[in-house]
């Protein structure tokens, strides 16, 4: 190819993404985000930036912010433990991240770093998908920790009469609901003793907790509590098929596993970070292939004794 061709032949939009947490090796985010940007024609890379455990202070994150901008990154994912550690170290927040106080996606613009959140608008993406957008009674949400914020922000903004939020931790389920009570809904909280007379009448229960996930399985409640009519949706997924979705199916009860809120969150995050539409189908399948192949490989693993 002559140097005149190679001027002329359009170079494709880069982008160097990276992972901010701690234990984010496994995470199937960033396969799932490079191959939507090979679907675009991009040279989209994602790297993870594990943390350990003292690296998650103010002064550690700060320098890392500044050197991710200094080598390129385009922007960063952010989570677990320093979703919230990140927020003052940002130059401007968008209305996402302020609703949820905590920001799981940054990007770096011309006007400084700017923190979204991207949690609460994929859970409320997949709440519309699975059960539609039709006005709720009562929403029981169970789990009131930085997945449960999130949740509790999108179920805040549907089209409903109640939430109630649930956790061990009477404490936090008070600052959670005192939070999301400034969007406008009526929020209380209850114990997880009061679940029986709470789910009765619920048209809807959500599992923000982690029990259900493959490091600690079961479920968050009994699942014989489930009336005839409520919808069941847990963001846990890997697995995809937890035991509380598996018996709620088993009663005849609509469910939504985690997948959708899982895609949701990486396409709202890849398309702040490259302005493009992403293929919110081809990522769902992407994701469903991923977990299946990971799901695969550990049942070839060696069990022991």
């Amino acid at each position: 190819m002559s140097h005149e061709n190679a001027r002329s032949t359009p170079r494709p939009q880069a982008f160097l993404i990276g992972l901010v947490g701690e234990g984010v090796g496994p995470s199937l985010t960033p396969p799932m985000h490079e191959l939507e940007g090979s679907r675009h024609g991009m040279n989209y890379v994602y790297r993870t930036i594990d943390l350990a455990p003292a690296e998650g202070t103010t002064e550690f994150l700060r320098r890392l912010l500044d050197s991710a901008r200094r080598l390129g990154f385009t922007g960063l994912n952010i989570t677990h433990p320093v979703k919230q550690a990140v927020i003052p170290l940002l130059d401007e927040l968008a209305d996402s991240a302020r609703a949820v106080g905590a920001v799981n996606t940054v990007v770096f613009t011309e006007r400084g770093s700017v923190g979204h959140n991207t949690d609460a608008t994929g859970f409320r993406a997949a709440l519309n998908d699975a059960f539609g957008g039709d006005r709720l009674g009562r929403a029981v949400l169970v789990g009131a920790g930085g997945a449960g914020s999130a949740v509790a922000t999108a179920l805040a903004q549907h089209p409903l009469d109640e939430l109630v939020i649930v956790d061990q931790d009477a404490a936090r389920a008070d600052a959670l609901a005192e939070q999301v009570s400034a969007i406008g809904r009526a929020v209380r909280t209850a114990g997880p003793d009061s679940l029986p007379t709470e789910l009765a009448v619920a048209d809807l229960v959500v599992n923000a907790t982690p029990v259900g996930m493959a490091a600690h399985p079961g479920t968050p409640f009994d699942p014989a509590l489930l009336p005839t009519g409520i919808r069941v949706a847990d963001i846990v997924y890997r697995p995809v098929d937890t035991a509380l979705l598996q018996e709620a199916r088993t009663r005849g009860i609509r469910t939504m596993s985690g997948l959708g809120m899982a895609m949701h969150q990486a396409a709202d995050a890849f398309e702040i970070f490259t302005g493009a539409r992403a293929d919110r189908q081809a990522m769902l399948a992407d994701l469903n292939d991923l977990v299946a192949a990971e799901a695969a490989e550990h049942a070839l693993e060696p069990h022991h004794p």
